[in-house]
């Protein structure tokens, strides 16, 4: 069956870290991104990395967290440090899904919540 489960997520103060992961079943991940939604908020793009390991990230998390792949594990991460109130959010990893080396889909997690407390 093909799934994506994010896991990870918690409670933090703020200045702390967490890595959140995500790991797909039932396909390879081709490319994956981390989207975040707030209360009240519309969900807004994080970070994404491409099947060759190139990177990109809002410029709100820009040099405090870390988008990376584990091709062995199938699993896809995202290192949060210095986290902010700000970055209280449930976070979702979307992951995509090719065939005869074209995408097809995109996947998407249950998604996790972070809450950063001060």
């Amino acid at each position: 069956q093909v799934q994506v489960a994010e896991s990870g997520g918690g409670l933090v103060q703020a200045g702390g870290s967490l890595r959140l992961s995500c790991t797909a079943s039932g396909f390879r991940i081709t490319g994956a991104g981390w989207y975040r939604q707030a209360p009240g908020n519309r969900r807004e793009w994080v970070a994404s990395i491409t099947s060759g390991g190139a990177t990109n990230y809002d410029d709100s998390v820009k040099g405090r967290f870390t988008i990376s792949g584990d091709n062995a594990k199938n699993t896809v991460y995202l290192q949060m440090n210095s986290l902010e109130r700000e970055d209280t959010a449930v976070y979702y990893c979307k992951a995509g899904r090719s065939r005869l080396g074209r995408p097809i889909e995109d996947v998407w997690g249950q998604g996790t919540q972070v809450t950063v407390s001060s």
